[in-house]
């Protein structure tokens, strides 16, 4: 039985890849797992149904069998834990893996993810701009961190791996913003993630929703 995932029948994205089942869809297609999706309207997503499979009423969430998991890095991990491809088989190489897709949601993705919200929800409040500049601050210094610890290599601990794959989409939400531009090989890095032809066929598969709700 193929696995199941939902996602929004109409993503605010605008199906630019940003919503959170893209992560579950590209660490699949990294695997080669087949799965199905489940789209949801937003106020299906508030209903008890989809409650009993995510708590919070959000989206993704993953179904296999009797297994019912939400949160897309907890998604992200069991894939990679019971596929090969995303976590490395050497002990240490697979804990510092590990280490690095909590530090894509923990450390690097709050600031830039209450950033797009305060562009969207906080724009005409009178300390806007000043919550706007320590966020963006905040960002730099991450940013800075992660371009010296990445320096000149491929990915962040020698193979492409779950770590990668959660941090490219985490950085991918500063595209327009400049910010990922001022460090040359983060940009680099994320338009790596992106050519990977696993990348490429889980947004399309997510951009398909959105193009055909948009009909």
């Amino acid at each position: 039985m193929n696995p199941t995932i939902t996602a929004f029948e109409r993503s605010p994205d605008r199906g630019n890849g940003l919503a959170r089942d893209m992560r579950v869809r590209w660490a699949l297609e990294e695997v080669g797992q087949p799965y199905e999706v489940r789209l949801l309207s937003f106020k299906a997503m508030k209903e008890p149904a989809h409650r009993t499979l995510h708590p919070f009423g959000q989206i993704p969430t993953y179904e296999e069998g009797d297994l019912a998991l939400f949160e897309s890095g907890a998604i992200v991990f069991h894939i990679a834990e019971r596929h090969a491809g995303l976590l490395p088989g050497d002990a240490h190489a697979r804990a510092r893996a590990i280490t690095w897709m909590f530090a894509a949601l923990n450390t690097v993705e709050p600031p830039i993810f209450e950033r797009s919200l305060a562009m969207i929800l906080e724009r005409d409040e009178p300390w806007y701009e000043q919550r706007l500049g320590a966020l963006e601050d905040s960002i730099r210094k991450r940013l800075g961190d992660l371009s010296r610890h990445l320096d000149d290599g491929d990915w962040l601990d020698g193979a492409f791996s779950a770590g990668d794959l959660l941090m490219v989409t985490v950085l991918r939400r500063l595209n327009g913003s400049g910010m990922l531009e001022e460090h040359p090989n983060l940009a680099a890095y994320v338009a790596r993630g992106e050519a990977r032809p696993a990348y490429k066929r889980a947004f399309e598969a997510q951009r398909a929703v959105f193009t055909a709700a948009s009909s």
